[in-house]
């Protein structure tokens, strides 16, 4: 496993001068359009490990490898940290390493994060798609829609979650599930759907009756996928292009290779998660707790869905998520945490290896990252001590060993996040940074992905009006 990593290094930039940005600072990137599509992507990929901070990369470093850096996308040429606050806060980098409970406070959630990264537009906890004032503000997939690309999103938490709906629906609120399925299914173009919420399975792949259907969005537009008869104008001609579902991991395996259907919405046999939630112990080590397998894994959704997209000549977007990762580090599980974090940079790798033998790099843009840190994940010791704040280092106990870890809460904290870019208009982020951490480095704000790929889509041909 070492000669498949040894070339990975990450550099953290320290730059002289700590300035604090209340507000986001850089804008987007200048774009020289003067030789035609010089930036412009053609596919632009975004995973989000929700919830994972540097320690939460760290960790499943040490697990996976038994050394850091261990994953190829800590080898991508453009590496920064990120900013994640709400509307109306901000990361002040000179207070956060002075407290060590400075960061537990005024967290941004997932939507409010999601929708940043999503339109490019800070809103408030709970908000969908929208701005301050709920009022509906366009993202990226609808942008990618309007250039003719092909969009998707995956996730291995309930497909109406959080993150998904906010590259797709538009809602003050986060937890009215039935109304983002219905625009999912019913008003967006989105032409790949996966997550979870399927109605008649529990949290360990079994079959139940009575159903619920707090997900899916209601027992007729359950109804309406089963029978292949929902689904809205995806592509303007006036006829309804409709879903084909799938649920089986068998459906979604098959989906990774061959002819595709045009749109395809995947929901597992599973409830909540793909495999956080299953039963066991909670302080169990990684995979101690068999896992289920009638589920597809997060890469093979990612596989399948990215073979349905590269069909359309315009490229693609595709967003994925591993959700669990959240969950799995809310509830301080970690075995479960590095399960996720596993089961998430395995999907990299997916994309990582359809690129090399599908695309190209000139072509193509990989952003990997996170929506916000939860847990607030430490090496053992960590706190505020009566000499001051103490910050100590996950412990190495080599590969396939738990690494030492630490807690220090049940929810987000406003701590910075990795941000790794490589392919067509990566550097370009290097032109967003926002500031310097003294401990993490540069970092860009969670509103610079969107504002920098509404910038790179918005190049013209040379000559073009």
């Amino acid at each position: 496993m070492l000669s498949r990593f040894k070339f990975a290094l990450v550099v953290f930039v320290l730059l002289g001068t700590v300035t604090a940005c209340p507000m986001v600072c850089a804008g987007p990137p200048h774009v020289d359009n003067r030789d035609g599509l010089k930036h412009q992507p053609k596919n632009v990929i975004i995973l989000i490990a929700d919830g994972c901070g540097f320690n939460h990369v760290k960790a499943a470093d040490y697990y996976q490898c038994g050394l850091i850096p261990c994953q190829l996308y800590e080898d991508f040429p453009v590496q920064l940290a990120m900013s994640t606050y709400p509307s109306g806060w901000h990361y002040d980098p000179n207070s956060v390493w002075a407290s060590f409970d400075y960061v537990r406070e005024n967290a941004t959630d997932s939507a409010a994060a999601a929708t940043a990264i999503a339109t490019g537009v800070k809103t408030f906890n709970q908000g969908i798609g929208v701005d301050v004032n709920s009022v509906r503000v366009p993202n990226i997939v609808e942008q990618a829609e309007k250039l003719g690309k092909a969009t998707g999103v995956i996730t291995s938490v309930p497909f109406s979650h959080a993150t998904p709906a906010a590259f797709v629906a538009h809602t003050p609120d986060r937890d009215n599930f039935g109304e983002i399925a219905r625009q999912m299914v019913f008003e967006s173009a989105v032409d790949v759907v996966m997550g979870c919420g399927h109605p008649l399975y529990d949290n360990n792949g079994g079959y139940r009756r009575p159903g619920n259907l707090t997900y899916i969005g209601g027992e007729t537009l359950w109804m309406g996928l089963m029978r292949h008869t929902a689904g809205g104008d995806a592509d303007g001609d006036g006829v309804p292009d409709l879903w084909q579902l799938i649920q089986t991991r068998l459906e979604f395996q098959t989906l990774m290779t061959g002819d595709t259907p045009k749109r395809v919405f995947g929901v597992p046999q599973v409830y909540e998660t793909l495999q956080e939630y299953r039963s066991g112990s909670a302080s169990a080590p990684p995979y101690a707790v068999p896992l289920t397998q009638t589920v597809p894994t997060l890469e093979e959704m990612t596989r399948g869905a990215i073979n349905v997209l590269d069909d359309d000549p315009d490229g693609f977007f595709l967003m994925i998520e591993g959700g669990a990762v959240d969950w799995a580090a809310q509830s301080n599980r970690s075995g479960r945490l590095i399960e996720e974090m596993v089961g998430f940079n395995k999907s990299v790798d997916a994309v990582l290896a359809w690129v090399e033998q599908n695309s190209n790099w000139g072509e193509t843009l990989l952003i990997v990252t996170a929506d916000h840190e939860s847990g607030y994940l430490t090496g053992p010791g960590s706190g505020q001590k009566p000499t001051g704040p103490v910050w100590n280092d996950v412990v190495n106990y080599g590969e396939a060993n738990m690494p030492g870890m630490e807690w220090h809460t049940g929810g987000h904290t406003n701590s910075l996040v990795p941000f790794f870019a490589k392919g067509r208009g990566a550097k370009l982020f290097k032109e967003t940074i926002d500031g310097n951490d003294p401990v993490r480095g540069p970092y860009i704000d969670n509103t610079d992905i969107a504002n920098t790929i509404f910038a790179l889509w918005r190049e013209q041909p040379a000559g073009s009006e």
